[in-house]
Parts: structure tokens; C-alpha cells; sequence
């Protein structure tokens, strides 16, 4: 595995490893319907590539130059994104990037933590990282509630 900087030609291949990824990897913790809601095939690219850009991103590619992986962060330490292909699942792909991010991230900024909001399935992975939930709670899209937990780690941790 290799890993680089995003760039904008990247953003299709994310939105699709995105779909693909939570309509099956978080398929045994969400019904259809949520899946749909969090997942729908249409993704405002433009607004993703913008996003990409402005944050720091990580994108984790294998030998063929396929993308496995991909995470980013704001300047805050939000950690907004984190998607690994159905097929590399377990290889330490989520790691990597979260290690480069937020390592990257304590060079830059001198925020006290950084966050995100966890999947069911994703909490397992945070809380080995050092991250504890702060709070459980019930998201909307399109109509339909998902559960997610809003967790934190303290820098240094």
C-alpha cells in the first residue's frame, strides 16, 4: 500500500469506494433503508472535491493505482471521513491514515483533541485508537435516523 495527497482526479473513485463501502461493510449494523439514506449514489462531487481540498486528505492506492483507502481532517481535528474498500478491510489501511492525519495535524494546529462521529460499525476501530465516546446520537438524511457516536481523543494519546 502506498499513500499520497488527494487530488481532484481522485474524487470519482472516492464517491463510488464510498458508496460501495457502507452498502456493504456497515451492511450488519444499518437496515437498507439507512444505507440508502447515508449512502445514495449521488454525490455532490464538486462540493466533495472542495471539501477534499480544503481538508487534509489521505489517499491510500495498491500497485495498480487503484484507491483502497481514503480519510481527511479539517484544521480543527475533525476527522470527517474514513472509507476503506470492502476488499482491504483489516489490513491496516484506516490506521495508516489516521496515523498520518493526525500526526500531520499536531504540526499544524494546537487544538486540545481531535473528533469525529463514529459508525456503529467504525467504534470498535476508534476506541483502540484512544477515542471515547462522548455522546451517542440519532442523525437525519433524507428523512431517516442514524446512529452514530460522537467521539474524541485528546492529542498525545
Amino acid at each position: 500500500m502506498d499513500f499520497r495527497k488527494y487530488r481532484p482526479a481522485d474524487c470519482e473513485e472516492m464517491a463510488s469506494l464510498f458508496y460501495d463501502t457502507v452498502h456493504t461493510v456497515n451492511a450488519a449494523d444499518y437496515t437498507k433503508e439507512q444505507l440508502d439514506a447515508w449512502a445514495s449514489g449521488h454525490v455532490d462531487l464538486d462540493a466533495w472535491d472542495r471539501s477534499f481540498l480544503e481538508h487534509d486528505t489521505i489517499v491510500a492506492f495498491d500497485d495498480a493505482g487503484h484507491i483502497t483507502g481514503f480519510g481527511d481532517m479539517d484544521h480543527t481535528g475533525y476527522l470527517d471521513r474514513l472509507y476503506v474498500h470492502r476488499d482491504h478491510q483489516r489490513e491496516g489501511i484506516a490506521k495508516a491514515i489516521c496515523d498520518r492525519l493526525e500526526s500531520g495535524l499536531l504540526t499544524r494546529e494546537k487544538t486540545g483533541k481531535f473528533t469525529t462521529h463514529a459508525s456503529v460499525t467504525a467504534k470498535g476501530f476508534f476506541e483502540k485508537r484512544g477515542y471515547r465516546t462522548v455522546r451517542e446520537q440519532q442523525v437525519e438524511r433524507s428523512g431517516v435516523l442514524l446512529k452514530n457516536f460522537v467521539m474524541e481523543k485528546q492529542r498525545g494519546e
